[in-house]
């Protein structure tokens, strides 16, 4: 059996477990887990003796260690303890007309881009289908709780998901299966894996895919992004075409506003050519760089995006400016680093 924790056990599974009941049971327990977000105490239509079988059976992976609200209101951050000793962080974003969870793929990353605290804390392990899964499940609880409910995944969280793309993509079916969630609204984010771009290319949902480009030029990629050293630009644009060709989908650049680096006029004509090579041309979602504690470089400032979003557009490129949220739990971008912090805790 797959490991027995309350998501990380297929239908298969669950039917070995179940063993012996009636089969209709396998369709309650399955609908309650995926539909109902319910644990097994809370499964009223299953016998007593049955509820807490499953519930020592079937334990959850995730082990709440704080759960972390912004001055907003708008951003909740949950930090879980999960199996080897790791950590992994979930953002829930709130927003008037949806509800958007960023799960986590690893415990760390590998990746090394100097400017993320999730890659200056260095790699510790790949999480299970059933870890990721769980996440969703237990912020799509927190958002019921609050008449909330869950319309979007998005793997930004901690780690590189292409690096860990079976697992993704199990977690992925299961999202839109089990939990019923839109292809369309799950978003994978990588900053350039080439092979799991091509590998997603072939997959047989159209899920979104975002790229964390963050420079045009192979020489400063190089530089901001390690891996762009084996795998240039050149090589992510074609494998990035055949997903848009496959997907139909726009592809959206992720671009990290880094002050004085990549926000000056000569990266907005590099960014504009490069983003006009891909048929549709890209869409970039600007992200004022955030403060961690071991990259010594700011953010560029409001002024300086919002002049580098206009130089984009009147070069024929379509960007928005992404609104930082979860600055003072340090749950914004490139901030997820799997410690406690200060904020409002509930």
């Amino acid at each position: 059996m797959a490991a027995a924790t309350r998501y990380g056990v297929d239908r298969d599974d669950l039917g070995e477990l179940l063993a012996g009941e009636p089969r209709y049971r396998l369709e309650q327990v399955w609908h309650g887990l995926y539909e109902q977000l319910a644990a097994p105490d809370e499964m009223t239509n299953v016998p007593q003796g049955l509820r807490d079988r499953l519930a020592a059976a079937l334990p959850t992976a995730l082990e709440l260690v704080t759960t972390s609200v912004s001055d907003g209101q708008d951003t909740v951050k949950f930090l879980w303890s999960v199996a080897g000793d790791a950590q992994v962080e979930t953002v829930l974003m709130l927003y008037p007309q949806r509800a958007t969870v960023c799960v986590s793929s690893q415990a760390g990353c590998a990746m090394g881009c100097g400017f993320c605290a999730t890659g200056q804390a260095g790699f510790q392990r790949h999480l299970t289908a059933g870890e990721i899964v769980e996440q969703v499940v237990r912020a799509a609880r927190w958002a019921r709780d609050r008449q909330r409910r869950v319309s979007n995944v998005v793997f930004m969280g901690m780690g590189e998901p292409l690096a860990n793309e079976p697992a993704v993509w199990a977690a992925v079916r299961r999202l839109h299966g089990d939990l019923g969630l839109s292809a369309r609204h799950l978003t994978i984010s990588t900053v350039g894996v080439v092979p799991g771009i091509r590998r997603l290319a072939e997959r047989d949902l159209p899920v979104t895919l975002a790229v964390s480009l963050h420079a045009a030029s192979d020489t400063l990629r190089d530089e901001l992004v390690p891996i762009n050293r084996r795998y240039p630009i050149d090589e992510l644009v074609a494998a990035a075409q055949r997903f848009v060709d496959v997907n139909h989908r726009r592809l959206s650049f992720e671009w990290a506003m880094i002050d004085g680096v990549n926000d000056r006029a000569s990266d907005a004509v590099e960014l504009a050519a490069l983003c006009r090579r891909l048929r549709p041309a890209a869409h970039v979602n600007l992200i004022p760089l955030n403060p961690t504690p071991g990259w010594p470089t700011t953010g560029s400032p409001a002024a300086t995006v919002a002049a580098f979003r206009d130089r984009l557009g009147a070069l024929g490129v379509n960007a928005t400016v992404r609104r930082n949220r979860g600055t003072d739990i340090d749950a914004a971008c490139g901030q997820l680093a799997a410690r406690v912090e200060l904020g409002r805790r509930v």
